[in-house]
């Protein structure tokens, strides 16, 4: 864990639970993409850039869940670099109690406002194409959160963040984190198309060839669906269908595991009540869905 991989001429990445990218810009100057889930990330990174001799000017989040922005504040501390983050990723950067907060749908109670869904505040500026080093370029991946992106280098290595999950992650978690089903499905269609000559994504192995991969996680969404829709038959609240896929991919109910999938149950069913697969019915002071 923590060591560095390169891909490219000048293109590395450091293998960590959410795999940071290392851009060379010059002999001597570094880029991050991204910056680990903590400060203890955060001080490991530091030791590798150190021990290269790499000074690092900036920092390019890819979305601002808080395993890629949690080592922004102590790099940011301890080198002054700047630090950049797309669209309303930025406004969570900064603001991270944001996180927790959208996933519970109000203020949230300490059982979440932990590192792992709430990074320490950063100094973050928008995400604009100018404020990229020579050679960069930003690819949009909306789906997985509000305004997430990918890195283009000049290597023509593509750093694709959060934008698809390994075989064993969706083993093993099965319902992968998604606010926007819709978007998610559409830029997983992008990605397969995508050509570079490696590709890093953030929790799945690099690869020369992505595709196939792409596929696998639009299939899991779309069995995903197929059984919200079976369990939807009869008119059920939102409670009876979250419990139901716990119960079938036998996954553990914790607080966090509870806002997380829940709130990409949430996004499942408005995707498939805007797209005509389910209807709501308000019934004795009960919100309830039922597949058409």
């Amino acid at each position: 864990m923590y060591e560095l991989n390169q891909v490219g001429k000048n293109s590395y990445y450091i293998q960590s639970p959410a795999k940071i990218g290392v851009v060379r810009i010059s002999e001597t100057e570094v880029c991050l993409i991204d910056s680990g889930s903590d400060k203890d990330a955060g001080r490991k990174v530091r030791q590798i850039l150190d021990q290269k001799g790499w000074t690092l000017k900036a920092i390019y989040n890819t979305h601002s869940n808080a395993d890629h922005i949690g080592g922004n504040r102590y790099l940011q501390a301890q080198t002054g670099c700047a630090v950049y983050a797309p669209g309303m990723e930025c406004d969570f950067t900064n603001s991270p109690i944001l996180e927790p907060a959208f996933l519970y749908g109000g203020f949230p109670p300490k059982d979440l406002r932990h590192k792992f869904l709430m990074a320490q505040e950063s100094r973050a500026q928008r995400l604009t194409k100018e404020a990229l080093p020579k050679g960069m370029t930003i690819l949009a991946l909306p789906g997985h959160f509000f305004d997430m992106v990918g890195y283009r280098t000049e290597d023509d290595v593509v750093y694709l963040a959060d934008c698809l999950s390994s075989r064993e992650t969706l083993e093993k978690y099965q319902i992968g984190f998604i606010y926007d089903v819709d978007a998610y499905l559409k830029t997983l269609e992008m990605v397969k198309g995508l050509k570079g000559a490696v590709f890093v994504p953030a929790h799945a192995d690099a690869s020369e060839d992505i595709a196939a991969l792409a596929q696998l996680n639009i299939q899991k969404v779309h069995e995903i669906a197929e059984k919200i829709e079976i369990i939807c038959r009869e008119p059920v609240i939102f409670e009876r269908v979250l419990q139901k896929l716990f119960q079938d991919y036998g996954l553990a109910m914790n607080f966090q595991q509870y806002v997380l999938v829940g709130s990409t149950v949430r996004s499942y069913l408005s995707w498939l009540k805007d797209s005509g697969r389910l209807e709501v019915i308000f019934e004795e002071g009960q919100l309830l869905w039922k597949r058409v």
